[in-house]
């Protein structure tokens, strides 16, 4: 279970990043769960049927996309 997100809670969560490169999405997850913010990614394991073609998502909660959106840029990352 993810971090901050009960069971059987429906939250509203954004699009934060698309990225097919893993080492980019490992770095962006860890920047954000080190500042506390709850991260999802979709479609991670459909990357691996065909390679490049989908793009695994960076998902955050609504409410936290703004500090989401500081965090990176703080880290150098600006926009995902």
């Amino acid at each position: 279970m993810t971090p901050g997100l009960a069971p059987g809670v429906f939250r509203f969560m954004i699009e934060l990043a698309k990225t097919s490169d893993p080492v980019r999405l490992s770095f962006l997850r860890a920047v954000l769960e080190d500042e506390g913010i709850a991260v999802v990614v979709f479609d991670a394991g459909a990357g691996s049927i065909w390679p490049g073609a989908i793009p695994a998502r960076l998902m955050v909660d609504d409410k936290d996309a703004w500090r989401a959106k500081r965090a990176l840029a703080a880290a150098g990352v600006g926009e995902a």
